[in-house]
């Protein structure tokens, strides 16, 4: 091996870099089995690092799935932030899109993210309800500084509870998706577009 490639080989992480790794090794494991039957030798080993190197980023197990959680929602909120000024209608597809796309590309994320509901463990689970609930509201303010959906504020706990099913609709929708594959994302984007606009109407 060249000596210049084996340097790079041999280059450790940065922090950042190597917190990196540990939580998309963590969104894999976390994805294919419940919380505990996930164990944090098995991300250690898996990322090639000491546990002691691990315990130093996340002190317990609870504080590294809630990291794995906060990562992936945060992804999410930034993907599909709206855009001020652009009618939800017109924002409505090419963001479902660039939602699904993310679905695919990180799917082991987005199944990590949605399996912390089932986490027996009430901190890991209050993770998950803040990021759900920072969704909702984005989703909320985008339609009340919207003319054509701003109106229906005038009811917004009927709102509320809509854009909080839909949003219940469209994980299950995307989950099983991901499981068996029968629908193209176009006709998934549209299933899911169809299905607010249709609530909100």
């Amino acid at each position: 091996m060249p000596a210049n490639q084996g340097e790079r080989a041999r280059r450790r992480l940065s922090t950042e870099e190597r917190r990196e790794q540990l939580l998309s090794v963590g969104a894999r494991l976390f994805s294919e089995s419940p919380y505990d039957d996930v164990w944090i030798e098995q991300v250690a080993e898996i990322a090639g690092v000491s546990r002691g190197l691990l315990y130093h980023y996340f002190p317990t197990k609870r504080d590294f799935f809630a990291a794995v959680v906060e990562r992936e929602s945060e992804r999410m909120l930034r993907m599909t932030a709206a855009v001020p000024g652009v009618p939800v209608r017109e924002q409505l597809a090419a963001g479902l899109d660039t939602y699904l796309g993310y679905v695919q590309a990180h799917a082991h994320g987005f199944r990590a993210f949605h399996r912390a509901d089932a986490a027996g463990d009430q901190a890991v689970r209050r993770v998950y309800q803040r990021a759900l609930a920072a969704q909702e509201q984005q989703i909320l303010a985008a339609l009340a500084a919207d003319p054509e959906f701003g109106p229906v504020f005038e009811s917004a706990p009927q709102v509320r509870l809509a854009v909080r099913g839909w949003l219940a609709f469209t994980t299950a929708v995307c989950l099983e998706w991901l499981r068996d594959g029968g629908l193209t994302r176009d006709q998934v984007r549209d299933l899911c577009a169809r299905a607010l606009l249709g609530v909100l109407a």
